[in-house]
């Protein structure tokens, strides 16, 4: 555990130099960039807490957990990229909803409820799909609160909820 901010901005550095097709960090600005989403988020450094260097259980890659005073945690993983928990406030309690998600998690979710609108027009949309734009409303949600700008991606989840619920009725 690393509670130093200047030793943290290093392994942040270090990490990302090793992972460079997943996060992207602009020391002076203190941004990450989140490669898959294109999104950048701000580390708020003044509000760090600690740094924890961690291993995946499975893959056996290291990964970084960044933890605030405000109770925020953003995790740099690969792959996924830049990671955080979702927030199931607009949503509610979620049933499968894992503990850490990531904006390429988003988009694959996203991608699903487009191929269920898009590719099977003659068709009521499966119920699975609500559930999705509930996964993907928690995922915006959650990237919120750590700071990514996502006003695009929930209008155009939006666009799909009104075409999700247009078709349903």
């Amino acid at each position: 555990m690393i509670s130093s901010i200047e030793q943290a901005k290093i392994k942040v550095a270090e990490w990302v130099q090793i992972h460079r097709r997943t996060v992207l960090y602009d020391e002076e600005g203190s941004t990450l960039l989140d490669v898959a989403s294109g999104k950048r988020v701000s580390l708020p450094w003044r509000e760090f807490k600690k740094l924890e260097e961690k291993v995946n259980s499975e893959t056996k890659d290291p990964y970084l957990v960044l933890l605030f005073e405000n109770g925020n945690q953003i995790a740099l993983v690969d792959p996924g990229g830049v990671a955080f928990p979702p927030s199931e406030t607009n949503t509610g309690p979620l049933g499968d909803l894992p503990a850490v998600v990531c904006l390429k998690d988003f988009q694959t979710l996203k991608q699903r409820i487009n191929h269920y609108l898009n590719d099977h027009q003659d068709e009521p949309p499966p119920k699975e799909c609500l559930s999705l734009v509930m996964v993907c409303i928690a995922i915006l949600d959650g990237a919120r609160l750590v700071g990514f700008e996502v006003g695009e991606m929930e209008e155009e989840l939006n666009k799909s909820l009104r075409e999700l619920e247009k078709r349903s009725s």
